[in-house]
């Protein structure tokens, strides 16, 4: 199996909104959460560990994130905030989380902030014994698992908890490595749902945001303002986690890219990060309304193929699942029951003609190759 890296997880907003413990196999946790507000409000989840290993998923882009109050869907809500003040307790808050996990479970998660520390990770990962998997007998004899974390490289979403610009160079030396200026709409730009361009602070975070080489992460961002960003950003482009708004005519949302923001990442050299939920890859598709059997991996594949068509390559396309970030298992294709499952795209895209050094490409190795380019 081709090593996976999924670009966007929002490991620490549950951990610290529902209690999730990603140490778990995903299907203890859902034993655990049964019945629970974690389940009614954010489905069940669809990652854990376990789950990682049996996926080859060597890599996360770990995400720091909390919600404007505007947007909270329950009166007691986590992670919400009402200023910058804020948003910069409940981010540095997170990404305490992520170094917490880093010095107290090294076996299972590490950060990946530099070159060199990717570089070691890969050869870890390397050098482990294939097909071990905790729990199924075979890890004892076959060298165990404990020497393959996954990887976190940690991604900013929604940059409000930059209060100052100045701030910037201590997010940078925390391990921060990708930000992306919009969630809906902040103070920088324009985003989900609160359509607009950039700012003239959008285009000093920018300027600022290059000086560090951040890659800058369109996902969520306007229209309007990903156009601007692409022409005046001097650093690394991508988008995690965002699918092709021209395989989701009507849809009525600026949450998807248009063909022309897609072109220029590509022209950029950057990656997009195809999201595997239902929502976003079929027209009209609602939790409660339909079944997440009416939408298949084929759907996640037209939509890599899509990018790939554009680029001409496979040197563009990937995953960022977006796991666990207000959906679960109720709201993804159903050939996934965790994340493990993103290998099925592999013989499903093989079946259109890509060879197996394209979907190792689309799985994983573009976004290696381009932290392997882009972290310090």
């Amino acid at each position: 199996m081709p090593l996976i890296v999924d670009a966007h997880a929002d490991i620490a907003y549950n951990m610290l909104k529902y209690g999730r413990d990603y140490t778990r196999p995903a299907a203890e946790t859902r034993r655990l959460e049964a019945g629970s507000a974690a389940v009614r409000e954010n489905g069940d989840t669809l990652l854990g560990w376990t789950d990682y290993q049996r996926g080859q998923v060597a890599l996360i882009f770990a995400t720091l994130f909390a919600t404007p109050v505007r947007f909270r869907t329950h009166e007691n809500e986590k992670q919400v905030y009402k200023t910058f003040d804020e948003a910069h307790k409940l981010y540095s808050d997170q990404l305490d989380v992520y170094h917490r996990m880093n010095d107290s479970v090294p076996d299972k998660f590490r950060l990946i902030a530099s070159k060199r520390d990717l570089e070691l990770h890969l050869a870890q990962w390397a050098s482990a014994a294939p097909g071990a998997v905790p729990g199924d007998g075979n890890a004892a004899e076959n060298g165990g698992l404990s020497s393959k974390p996954v990887g976190m490289v940690i991604l900013m979403e929604g940059a409000e908890a930059v209060r100052d610009l100045s701030e910037l160079e201590m997010w940078h030396a925390r391990g921060v490595r990708l930000i992306g200026p919009a969630w809906v709409g902040t103070r920088y730009c324009g985003g989900w749902k609160e359509p607009g361009p950039l700012t003239d602070d959008g285009r000093k975070l920018l300027a600022a945001m290059s000086d560090f080489h951040f890659t800058l992460d369109l996902s969520h961002m306007d229209e309007r303002a990903a156009v601007e960003a692409l022409d005046i950003y001097e650093g690394p482009i991508a988008a995690t986690h965002a699918n092709c708004a021209a395989l989701m005519p009507n849809s009525n949302t600026n949450r998807h890219l248009s063909d022309r923001i897609i072109a220029g990442i590509v022209e950029r050299d950057g990656v997009v990060g195809i999201v595997p939920f239902n929502a976003y890859l079929k027209v009209g598709w609602a939790l409660g309304k339909n079944s997440r059997e009416e939408v298949s991996l084929q759907a996640v594949a037209n939509h890599i193929d899509h990018v790939c068509q554009i680029a001409g390559d496979s040197l563009h396309a990937g995953i960022g699942s977006d796991f666990d970030g207000g959906f679960g298992l109720q709201s993804v294709p159903h050939e996934i029951d965790t994340i493990a499952d993103l290998q099925n795209l592999v013989s499903l895209l093989q079946a259109r003609g890509y060879s197996e050094t394209d979907t190792a490409n689309i799985l994983g190795r573009n976004w290696l190759a381009r932290l392997k380019r882009d972290l310090p």
